[in-house]
């Protein structure tokens, strides 16, 4: 018998287009769906499914307009696979144990490797939208983070706990939890690794929505229309004014909203 959390993580209809090491990727028209599909390991991230990640990306359909991001079972991402802090590491891949061992630019290039996983979700032609249910914690908050939306059940829990395991949020997840909540609530939320629940996750703007597990569903679907019913090329170009706020000087802000109104304008109105 499955809980509510577990129904709501099952992935919206659409066509296949490939499942492998933890991760599927359908498609439907305007939206796409990637699910992690290991609930058994709370969807615990690896190398593997890092490189699927990725290849997701790869392989959106050009049509695609909003993906969707979302975990089986009963937690969207408890973190990395506790294999990663043994000698052995992962079959296939190199241990993290020999990884700090290597060469500075062979450790830089492995770690920017694995962030590519974590980039495409920000990419101007497309909305992403985390669906979290249960734990998102470590490298499941940065997945969380790399999207531009978060929808969130109830249950849903933030942490991120790197920095107490030694280490440091480096899945691209510092710049967005900054820019969402703050310098000094992300200090904090990172110092400590506490939980952050889902009702201080929509109060401090980490979460668009919450809504009761059951709903969960029903508010994404809702969600998902109502990104798609302005035109694409309106959305794509309010997005990229948007993520160009958060560092242009205000008069070349302006400026931006001048030209991309222009272009809408001339798009709208049949000019050159």
């Amino acid at each position: 018998m499955t809980t509510p959390a577990q129904d709501t993580a099952s992935p919206a209809p659409g066509d296949l287009v490939f499942e492998e090491d933890g991760v599927r990727l359908a498609v439907r028209d305007e939206i796409a769906v990637v699910t992690l599909t290991n609930p058994a390991k709370r969807n615990a991230q690896t190398p593997a499914l890092w490189r699927a990640l990725a290849r997701a990306g790869r392989e959106l359909p050009g049509s695609v307009r909003v993906v969707v991001l979302r975990g089986e079972g009963q937690s969207f991402s408890a973190g990395l696979d506790r294999r990663a802090f043994t000698p052995e590491g992962f079959p296939g891949d190199i241990s993290f144990f020999t990884l700090a061992k290597a060469p500075e630019a062979e450790l830089d290039e492995t770690i920017a490797f694995y962030q590519e996983a974590f980039t495409w979700w920000r990419r101007p032609d497309l909305v992403s939208v985390a669906v979290v249910q249960g734990h998102a914690i470590g490298a499941g908050f940065q997945l969380a983070l790399a999207c531009d939306l978060r929808v969130c059940a109830e249950d849903a829990r933030f942490a991120m706990r790197e920095t107490s395991l030694g280490l440091v949020p480096d899945l691209t997840g510092t710049s967005p939890l900054v820019g969402l909540v703050g310098y000094g609530r992300a200090l904090e939320i990172c110092a400590t690794g506490r939980y952050v629940e889902a009702a201080e996750a929509a109060r401090i703007g980490l979460a668009n929505l919450v809504v009761p597990a059951e709903a969960l569903d029903a508010a994404v679907t809702e969600f998902t229309s109502a990104l798609l019913a302005a035109p694409r090329n309106a959305v794509n170009e309010t997005k990229a004014l948007l993520q160009g706020a958060v560092h242009r000087p205000f008069d070349e802000q302006r400026a931006a909203e001048r030209q991309a109104q222009g272009r809408r304008l001339r798009e709208l109105m049949g000019g050159e």
